[in-house]
């Protein structure tokens, strides 16, 4: 997973007010039960010394959004009177809660925000097709081609007078046509940097389109018979199919070669004064967490992302921090993590290292 949108978050200064709020509304007396909801995490900020300006910042946000209606789930993080990142969740959240600490507690809201792979999606037909290409960023783009030529688009029925000719110029129309899909295809993908493509629409047109991608993209494509548009919800659950399948793939990678770096004792890490030390010196690649919501871990760390120790006494005496404050040792190494452009994995419960709760892919060894 890709954490430098959180770069900005961790420029600002604690603390941190952090909200995950439950804004489902499936009943008749909805909104009244998300007002309560809101009331509730309200009253745990202000029992944890949340200041004021802050709470006023999230109440208006949080108001804001249940005015419009607009999502189940809002995760939101303040500090120093403002609102510095929101973001909408596709449910209510998996727990509701409220926090204030030194950090944002960005683990909830990574683990419901899932890997966010660029992809894209095409439907076709023989006159042209639709393109919706989402980038590493998560910004949409919404591509029409239409073919050059679609007279004649349909072959002519057996018996009618000239037919093999009208049958070899409609041919000719659909491979002019799927080229110039394909070629849009092609510069989609690059421009929003794919690594899932699935291909929808009638089965002649896919294939002709498919034989006119680049190779590049066809070893990230998945085809589907759905003949639909980019819009239909249906085609829609496809793709997420498509990507939780890349999200198990991408896991799986990343655990076979923790396993084999750590079994060959060079470029990996587990446990976590020797994740702490890695993220500190700057070489994490790739961070590995449990996911636990609840863990009892903890780290002690400084104003800077790289001072971060498992002691106050080795981050204070070693490194020269005067006030080292505690923190969720997950939320500390994310943001060391981020600073320096590594990625983070989250780890099922029943997936790939069982046992394992926090470890590393290395750039270098030390």
């Amino acid at each position: 997973m890709d954490l430098s949108f959180l770069k900005t978050l961790y420029e600002r200064p604690g603390p941190f007010a952090s909200v995950y709020a439950d804004l489902t509304r499936t009943t008749e007396d909805a909104s009244k039960a998300a007002e309560l909801r809101w009331r509730a995490l309200r009253a745990d900020l202000e029992d944890r010394a949340a200041p004021a300006a802050t709470l006023r910042a999230i109440e208006q946000t949080i108001d804001e959004e249940m005015l419009a209606r607009r999502s189940e789930g809002l995760v939101v993080f303040a500090a120093d009177g403002e609102v510095v990142h929101s973001a909408r969740l596709p449910g209510p959240p998996a727990a509701s809660r409220a926090t204030v600490g030194p950090l944002p507690d960005v683990l909830p809201y990574l683990a419901e925000r899932g890997e966010r792979f660029p992809h894209l999606l095409a439907v076709v037909d023989r006159r042209g097709g639709e393109i919706d290409c989402v980038g590493p960023d998560g910004r949409r783009h919404r591509y029409e081609v239409r073919g050059d030529e679609d007279y004649p688009i349909r072959k002519t029925k057996a018996g009618d007078w000239n037919q093999s000719r009208f049958q070899r110029s409609s041919e000719n129309v659909w491979k002019a046509n799927a080229k110039k899909v394909a070629q849009e295809i092609d510069r989609a993908a690059d421009r929003c940097r794919a690594e899932a493509v699935l291909i929808a629409g009638d089965v002649r047109a896919r294939t002709a389109v498919l034989e006119e991608v680049s190779e590049s993209v066809l070893e990230h494509t998945v085809e589907t018979d759905k003949n639909t548009t980019v819009d239909d919800p249906a085609l829609g659950a496809e793709l997420r199919r498509l990507l939780r399948l890349k999200t198990t793939e991408r896991i799986m990678a990343v655990a076979e070669r923790f396993d084999r770096e750590l079994a060959n004792g060079q470029r990996a890490v587990e446990g976590l004064p020797a994740t702490t030390e890695a993220v500190r010196q700057g070489r994490v690649e790739t961070l590995l967490l449990d996911g636990d919501p609840d863990s009892a871990d903890r780290l002690w760390i400084g104003p800077d992302p790289s001072q971060v120790a498992t002691s106050r006494e080795e981050l204070r005496d070693e490194f020269g921090v005067p006030s080292p404050e505690p923190v969720r040792a997950d939320a500390a190494l994310v943001r060391a993590a981020a600073a320096t452009d590594g990625e983070l994995v989250l780890l099922p419960s029943d997936g790939p290292g069982p046992g394992l709760h926090v470890g590393a892919v290395l750039r270098y060894t030390a």
